[in-house]
């Protein structure tokens, strides 16, 4: 006979800040693993959390335990969790990437795609073809307290800009190894900068901002180049999407800026993998902040950044609007070993060869992954990274799909006449495009 389990037989409190809560058990579990962060050279500072006695019940979560056959659910969405398992299907594969038009049902046999429900088919075999590129995208179980802490808050008064910001430094817990240092920019109003001035925390603003998650491109520098403290200065999208009225977070990409870490001591499959968990996790310390409207989230990088901007939002439902900026063209015009170091996806030399032939996935797929989301390429016509050619033809073929949800305009376009860069007239058409999507109006100068 079924036992169904309501809130009086929870066993404990909810643990977490983020969007999936946990139960006693699993903090017992953690804190017998002995999982402990390193406090000693940052001030311990308690943030606001919007979700913080939240449960599975309040958040009507469908939690996934993935196991090597299929998935263990518990959906909360009636209200009691029910439980069921499903097993993983065989993964069928697709001799031509770029042609959208069809999927391979269970039969194994080629199905035209003619509405959105047929392609949701595909979707779920894209997103698996990208694991065996990237490894596997983390269970839930990974999910640890973000234990955020801050080691630096300054306000910063932007010519120009009708409002001041807080800028935020800080380190969150990632997974059970690692903390991530980012920056996070925050709107505030003048009453926010005289209590600062008073010695004052400042003050929140009444009115949710949208989030943008804001990735870095290869540099040394890491963070400190979106948040414009060092590097490029067209690269400080994450500084002046703030001063436009976004909430901000830059973090910095594995072995970059002020993140060590060792690849090869790791538990995941490739670097890039590893970053597109902490950038999960990045948005799990958004949706936390009372500044963020948790359903207005979005992304944007610049070449490294660019193409995990993509990764990411495969993965990551929540980001509701992406721009990549000089982030990829169609691998058949790629240099693949360029893909293949420790920091990127070393499993396409050592499980598919260095072979477009043989590879799982290309960008023409990823790109249709994420209709109807709202996406827009940034590309440079002089590019010597990413072919423009390419890109267009990647843009071209996902248009198939964007149609099939009535959303052709969610998919744009920018080309400009210069190389691998961001210029400032891409930027103004990015944050627009941002702006327009993530239903934000940026108040007027003064």
């Amino acid at each position: 006979m079924p036992i169904f389990v309501d809130k009086t037989r929870i066993d404990g409190k909810t643990y977490t800040s983020t969007g999936h809560s946990l139960g006693d058990r699993t903090r017992i579990v953690l804190e017998q693993a002995g999982v402990v962060s390193d406090q000693s050279t940052l001030r311990d500072v308690s943030l606001p959390l919007r979700s913080q006695e939240q449960t599975d019940f309040d958040h009507k979560d469908v939690i996934r335990y993935r196991t090597s056959s299929g998935a263990f659910l518990i959906d909360y969405s009636h209200g009691f969790p029910v439980g069921r398992f499903e097993a993983e299907t065989s993964l069928p594969e697709y001799p031509d990437h770029q042609d959208l038009t069809y999927r391979i049902d269970s039969a194994g046999q080629r199905a035209e795609v003619k509405q959105a429900a047929d392609w949701e088919h595909r979707r779920d075999h894209i997103r698996r073809h990208l694991e065996r590129i990237t490894g596997k995208y983390p269970s839930p179980m990974k999910r640890v307290p973000l234990n955020p802490m801050i080691s630096e808050e300054v306000i910063l008064n932007p010519p120009e800009v009708s409002r001041p910001l807080l800028r935020r430094k800080l380190t969150y817990q990632s997974d059970a190894e690692s903390r991530v240092p980012a920056y996070v920019f925050i709107p505030l109003s003048e009453t926010s900068e005289r209590k600062q001035n008073s010695d004052q925390s400042p003050a929140k603003t009444t009115v949710p901002y949208p989030g943008v998650l804001c990735l870095q491109q290869t540099t040394s520098a890491g963070k400190d180049e979106p948040a414009g403290l060092q590097g490029d200065p067209d690269m400080k999208y994450a500084l002046e999407l703030a001063e436009a009225g976004f909430v901000t977070i830059a973090p910095d990409y594995p072995s970059f800026g002020e993140y060590t870490h060792d690849f090869d001591a790791d538990q995941y499959q490739s670097g890039t993998m590893k970053a597109i968990w902490d950038n999960s996790r990045a948005i799990d310390l958004l949706e936390t902040m009372p500044e963020v409207d948790p359903a207005r989230i979005g992304s944007i990088g610049h070449s490294l950044g660019g193409h995990n901007a993509i990764f990411t939002a495969v993965f990551e439902p929540r980001i509701q609007a992406i721009v990549s900026s000089c982030g990829f063209t169609s691998l058949s015009e790629d240099d693949l070993p360029s893909w293949t170091g420790p920091r990127y996806m070393p499993l396409i030399a050592t499980s598919f060869e260095n072979d477009i032939r043989k590879m799982p996935v290309d960008f023409h797929e990823l790109i249709a992954a994420l209709a109807p989301r709202p996406f827009m390429a940034c590309y440079a016509e002089k590019d010597d990274d990413f072919s423009a050619s390419g890109v267009r033809h990647v843009q071209q073929q996902a248009e198939s799909v964007y149609k099939l949800y009535n959303s052709e305009s969610h998919l744009q376009s920018v080309g400009v006449d210069a190389g691998h860069s961001f210029p400032r007239v891409s930027r103004e058409r990015a944050y627009q495009f941002l702006t327009e999507h993530l239903k934000h109006q940026p108040r007027p100068n003064k």
